[in-house]
C-alpha cells in the first residue's frame, strides 16, 4: 500500500525504486533496438552492400550496436533516477499529484505474541 504524500496528502504515490527498475530495462531494450537498427543498416563500403541480402552478414554490427545501445539506455536512467531520488533512508516515493519525492521507512513485519 503506497503511503499518502507529505506535502499535500494526496494518496496517489509511486514507489521510485520500481519505476527505477522498469525504466532500466525499457531503456536498455529502446536503446539496443535503436543501436542494432543504426548499426545495420549503414552501409559503409562497396563489400558490405555485395553481402547486404544475407542478414546474417549484418548480424555482429547489430550485436555491437544492440549492447553499446543497451549501456548507454541503462546509464541514461540511472543519472535520471540519481537526480530524482531523494537523500536519506527507506523507500522512495513520488506524489503524482504535487511532484513531492520523500521517503518512508519501511517497519519490519513483527508477529503478535
Amino acid at each position: 500500500m503506497s503511503p499518502p504524500c507529505l506535502r499535500c496528502a494526496a494518496a496517489c504515490t509511486l514507489n521510485l525504486e520500481t519505476a527505477q527498475r522498469i525504466g532500466s530495462v525499457g531503456s536498455s531494450l529502446v536503446a539496443g533496438a535503436i543501436g542494432a537498427w543504426r548499426a545495420s543498416s549503414q552501409l559503409t563500403c562497396p563489400l558490405t552492400m555485395a553481402t547486404s541480402r544475407f542478414p546474417l552478414a549484418k548480424l555482429p554490427a547489430a550485436v555491437m550496436g544492440a549492447i553499446s545501445g543497451s549501456q548507454a539506455g541503462t546509464r541514461a536512467a540511472e543519472l535520471f533516477f540519481t537526480q530524482k531520488l531523494p537523500p536519506g533512508e527507506g523507500t522512495p516515493w513520488l506524489c503524482v499529484s504535487c511532484g513531492h519525492t520523500f521517503r518512508q521507512l519501511t517497519r519490519p513485519f513483527t508477529a503478535p505474541h
